[in-house]
């Protein structure tokens, strides 16, 4: 696993190459795989708790708008 630096800048020069020639579908899929090699390393390990605590918080925080929407209208 002591390559998959390399691996991941390729694939964010991938993307931006994809991206600078105009081609989204290359950028998203060369950005996917660096996403993935990302987080297959110990230091990308937290990244999807961290985005399911954040998503809980939003989720907790738009609670009370979205409970008392329907009573407010009517």
């Amino acid at each position: 696993m002591e390559s998959v630096g390399i691996l991941i800048f390729f694939a964010i020069v991938g993307a931006a190459i994809c991206a600078k020639a105009r081609v989204a579908g290359g950028a998203i899929v060369f950005s996917l795989v660096a996403l993935v090699l990302f987080i297959g390393t110990p230091a990308g390990a937290g990244l999807p708790g961290m985005g399911a605590d954040f998503m809980s918080t939003v989720s907790e925080a738009s609670q009370p708008f979205t409970d008392g929407g329907s009573e407010a209208v009517g």
